[in-house]
């Protein structure tokens, strides 16, 4: 399934592509995870060469330091890293990979002509993990009153910090305060009073689409009661619980399909339109991320930005939180200066700070945070609901989630049997994972 969203980070949907890749030494045409949206976009430099090996993947050059991004993010590091490092002595270049990071930089790196650092999301994580693609990082003792909490617990897993983050995304909902006199409803019942009172053409503004956007359902579908993988005890995921199929999910997708048959929720509804159908002034409400404000700015519209809510007298909305980390190479050829590196990103706000002004993304620095919220309060807002929000699992295992789920949901919104809907996905689901 194309999941479609405009994402500043990337998803973890293609790590058993990634994974399949490392193990078979196959070649760099495979997914690799870098979602989509703005951050893919462009060309490589240093592009080909005998040590770039697949098309597009830079050669790693004579660097001290060398980084690996996506373009829009190599861009924001360009200055702060060569600041960074002429303070240090030392040179650094940040190269751009713009297709397939994930995958090019797992087949670099065992290769031993990888960065040292790299630039991803924390839910790939498992997979890099899994294929000893990643070094854990030693955090300074200080950083659980530097950095928010949701970037912390992001880059944790099996009890070790495998990451830097530096900045966050989450779901919100916007209110076109022109067409509700609610804009920040307490329940998605009052939400849909509220728009049909007001008159409004759409009542939410929601991707679905024919194939389903598990990502941008995930608020509505944890209030249900659904939920993806428990956890053991030691807090981590597990994904021989899963909960595609189980009572609460399908008690969710009872109420999602009564949203569709009362035509709140449109499988018409896009990742392609849902951001225009706001900004056009049809939609009364939409649910979207950071990606959303650059265009809700530009239209001109007065809205209310606010957490996603939930269902009346049911669970909490929990949308998915995105961290951006900085992660070490475990076959780096500088690795003291990578852990050296990601330990200043950690222990102060400069470099973030630096990134921001060409790549507003909300950060998770809390110094950053205090110094933004002029600004830039929107994007500062959204670091804040994040804290509502849970880290998107990941695990590998994540990967076998989204076209079942997705699907069945796009179904259960054009009028298919919950209960029977969501058990079969559960089904297609384990059967992937084994």
């Amino acid at each position: 399934m194309q999941i479609r969203r405009k994402n500043f980070l990337a998803l973890s949907g293609v790590a058993a592509s990634v994974t399949l890749l490392a193990a078979c030494g196959g070649d760099s045409d495979t997914d690799g995870g870098t979602g989509g949206g703005a951050s893919d976009a462009g060309g490589a430099s240093d592009a080909g060469g005998a040590e770039g090996g697949a098309e597009g993947v830079p050669a790693r050059g004579d660097a001290d330091l060398v980084i690996w991004a996506d373009e829009l993010k190599a861009k924001s590091l360009q200055e702060p890293a060569k600041t960074w490092a002429d303070a240090q002595g030392i040179t650094v270049e940040v190269q751009t990979v713009a297709n397939d990071l994930q995958t090019n930089y797992v087949t670099a790196n065992q290769a031993g002509n990888g960065p040292d650092i790299v630039l991803g999301a924390h839910d790939w994580i498992g997979n890099l993990v899994q294929n000893g693609a990643i070094s854990p990082v030693q955090l300074p003792g200080d950083a659980a009153d530097k950095l928010a909490p949701i970037g912390l617990q992001a880059v944790t897993y099996d009890g070790q910090t495998y990451g830097v983050p530096y900045a966050v995304e989450t779901l919100v909902l916007y209110a076109n305060n022109a067409l509700t006199d609610v804009p920040e409803p307490g329940s998605v019942e009052e939400l849909v009073e509220a728009a049909k009172a007001g008159g409004a053409e759409v009542v939410l503004s929601l991707p679905v689409g024919e194939q389903g956007d598990a990502y941008h359902m995930q608020p509505l579908y944890t209030s249900g009661g659904g939920y993806l993988f428990g956890t053991d005890a030691e807090g981590n995921q597990d994904p021989t619980d899963l909960g595609v199929g189980k009572e609460g999910s399908i008690a969710a997708a009872e109420k999602i399909g009564a949203l569709g048959a009362d035509g709140v929720l449109r499988t018409s509804i896009t990742g392609d339109n849902a951001i225009s159908l706001f900004t056009d002034g049809k939609a009364a409400y939409l649910i979207s991320g950071p990606w959303a404000l650059g265009d809700i700015n530009t239209a001109g519209i007065d809205f209310t930005m606010s957490a996603v809510p939930g269902f009346e007298g049911m669970e909490p909305a929990k949308p998915f939180a995105g961290v951006n980390a900085f992660y070490v190479a475990s076959n780096g050829q500088n690795a003291g200066f990578a852990q050296t590196f990601v330990g200043e990103v950690a222990s102060n706000a400069e470099i973030a700070e630096q990134m921001f002004q060409s790549n507003n993304l909300p950060p998770v620095n809390l110094e950053l945070q205090e110094k933004l919220s002029g600004e830039f309060p929107d994007m500062v807002k959204i670091a804040e609901f994040a804290e509502l929000a849970e880290p998107m699992p990941s695990i590998p295992q994540m990967a076998a989630i989204w076209g079942p789920l997705g699907q069945a949901q796009a179904n259960i919104v054009g009028g298919a049997d919950p209960a029977s809907t969501m058990e079969a996905a559960g089904e297609e689901i384990a059967g992937q994972i084994g």
